[in-house]
């Protein structure tokens, strides 16, 4: 963050379109839509722009008390999953021109355009747009393949054949793209493929393109399927009861691993006097959907043929996923919400599918439900190349 000086200068400077000033936090839509402008940085200054809350449209300090809720609210919304793909911000509470103002840094994004709710904002001058399709086309110039994340990158050799078009029209577009711009959007399906990430300019998709339409999403990453087994017993050598191999499309490889955990977890009765019952699974379903969809999104699918690896024992469940511990996640802070994406793209389309509620807080769910429902708590083994997740079995 800049120093105070830097900062009051700044705040004071009406005609810069890297400031936004908010009397208060009356309209956090507004200060969304701020962020997205200031994450796509339009003009291309490289550096960050900055909303100031707690300060009127002169520049002057409007004496808001700036709280410890404020600054959370302020925070989260970095990772509710409105602004897409997340932005990089910072929040501080700083005292200028002696009152206490609330300062959100906001980084320019990597690989712009970013949306909130389905809508793109630019900053032209000092006021705050939706882009043009122009805009929009030269924030997609922008990026640089080589900084990439490999969910970003064109798979080479695929083509839009090889994507369900329908299914893109049908499910991701209403939930990716708000009503009003839909409805008069006149682009062309390879445009809005290439807007939202999922095309390159020569119309090859996206290795997210193919994990979420594909048709036939192993064809192309061979690992992009999970493996189920039901053992008979608590080790590896036991008797097989069930195995499955759940592959397909995003939606419908969540969705058929779903039906399968369903299918095996037994419900057990608690009966207390003669008129009480009370149904307590071995495993809450909803901690195991989060466990397996943290597993989906996080896992490497670069260099490697390894799919996620689901293994049922009588005591406890296994599940298995390639690749290490990515980014600002460590062992520590794993189960406190900290977040950070591998396969950002993939966690977008998550997030716009429905199978995310908010980023950050799938594994603490885990956490919770489990402890609800009389489970033992998560257990995790990390190594460089795997995280391996054990749920153990609610005790009879």
């Amino acid at each position: 963050m800049l120093s105070d000086a830097e900062l009051e200068r700044l705040m004071t400077d009406l005609e810069s379109d890297r400031v936004e000033r908010k009397a208060s936090l009356s309209d956090p839509k507004i200060v969304r839509e701020n962020i997205c402008a200031l994450a796509n940085d339009l003009p291309g200054h490289g550096l960050p722009g900055f909303i100031f809350i707690g300060v009127d449209d002169d520049g002057t300090p409007s004496g808001l008390a700036v709280t410890d809720e404020l600054l959370r609210n302020l925070a989260q919304m970095r990772s509710d999953g409105n602004i897409l793909p997340q932005p990089e911000i910072a929040v501080e509470r700083r005292c200028l021109k002696g009152h206490q103002v609330a300062v959100i840094k906001v980084m320019p994004a990597l690989a712009p355009p970013v949306a909130f709710k389905g809508r793109v904002y630019v900053s032209v001058g000092p006021t705050r747009q939706v882009a043009t399709r122009e805009e929009e086309r030269r924030l997609a110039e922008r990026r640089r393949a080589q900084d990439l994340p490999f969910d970003h990158l064109p798979a080479v050799g695929a083509s839009l054949e090889d994507l369900d078009l329908d299914l893109f029209k049908r499910e991701y577009l209403p939930n990716a793209v708000a009503p009003d711009v839909l409805a008069g959007n006149a682009r062309s399906l390879e445009d809005q493929l290439r807007a939202l990430r999922f095309s390159d300019q020569r119309a090859t998709p996206s290795h997210a393109a193919l994990l979420v339409f594909g048709k036939d999403p192993q064809a192309w990453l061979p690992g992009a399927y999970v493996q189920f087994i039901r053992l008979d017993g608590d080790r590896l050598t036991d008797p097989v009861k069930d195995q499955k191999v759940v592959a397909g499309s995003l939606d419908a490889l969540i969705r058929r691993l779903e039906e399968v955990f369903q299918a095996h977890i037994l419900v057990a009765a608690d009966v207390t006097g003669s008129v009480t019952e009370q149904r307590y699974p071995e495993y809450p379903l909803v901690a195991l959907q989060q466990v397996y969809r943290n597993a989906l999104c996080h896992r490497t699918y670069e260099g490697t043929n390894a799919p996620v690896r689901v293994t049922w024992y009588n005591s406890r469940i296994e599940i298995h996923s390639p690749g290490g511990l990515y980014g600002v996640v460590n062992p520590e802070n794993i189960l406190t919400g900290a977040t950070d994406y591998r396969n950002p793209l993939l966690a977008e389309a998550m997030k716009v599918l429905g199978f995310v509620q908010r980023f950050g807080l799938g594994l603490p769910l885990a956490r919770q439900e489990l402890e609800k429902n009389g489970n033992p708590p998560l257990e995790f083994s990390f190594q460089p190349s795997s995280v391996l997740v054990t749920i153990w079995r609610r005790p009879s």
